[in-house]
């Protein structure tokens, strides 16, 4: 297990290659977000993917969010409709988890992912890392499924320990609120989760979406 400090304002490539070449042999880190302290790892690894749901002790199956280098590489995992680009338009970059109808492209080990959820975020780090990796990673956050989401290095350390095979330590976050996870399955848009993006906001951009 190794540790690395890092300047989030001002990353330079050299961390950015560590953690790159980290997750590109199957590897899991963890690093700060534009919301909370998160595992990354490459979703189209299968060993790697596993290594994710243990480590969070998370049930199978259950997908796991994805962050994106940049919006065309949503194409990689879903077929996004209307309403999903209407969103990531108005949110993205930002704390907007988009969740829609997997790719019929898959790979076996994600085809049971029927519906998978897809962020742009408004963090440098991430998305340099992401690009590295082919445009997406998996972002979920660096705990143990159903405790608090951690928004320091060592709050993250102490629930994975040496389960993880880098720590990225980018100093306390802020508030710590994770993103807001909303479905838009079936052209409708559900709220799986609340978070960073109010529901009035959500509600106020689907409507100026019907307007146009």
């Amino acid at each position: 297990m190794e540790t690395l400090k890092v300047d989030m304002d001002c990353p330079r490539m050299e961390a950015v290659d560590r953690v790159s070449r980290v997750v590109k042999r199957g590897g899991l880190a963890v690093i700060p977000t534009d919301t909370v302290y998160g595992i990354i790892a490459d979703p189209f690894s299968e060993e790697a993917v596993k290594r994710v749901y243990s480590v969070k002790r998370r049930d199978e199956g259950k997908p796991l969010p994805i962050l994106l280098a940049e919006s065309h590489h949503a194409f990689l995992l879903v077929e996004p409709g209307e309403l999903f680009w209407s969103l990531a338009m108005k949110f993205w970059p930002g704390q907007l988890t988009i969740v829609e109808k997997g790719s019929r492209r898959l790979p076996r080990h994600l085809s049971s992912w029927h519906e998978i959820g897809l962020r742009l975020p408004a963090c440098r780090f991430c998305r340099l890392v992401a690009s590295r990796i082919g445009g997406a990673i998996i972002g979920t956050s660096a705990n143990i499924s159903g405790k608090e989401n951690p928004r320091s290095f060592e709050e993250a350390f102490a629930m994975l320990g040496n389960g993880v095979d880098l720590y990225v330590d980018g100093g306390e976050l802020g508030k710590g609120i994770p993103s807001t996870v909303v479905s838009v399955v079936g052209g409708n848009i559900k709220i799986l989760r609340r978070g960073y993006i109010s529901e009035e906001e959500l509600r106020r951009a689907r409507d100026d979406g019907r307007a146009q």
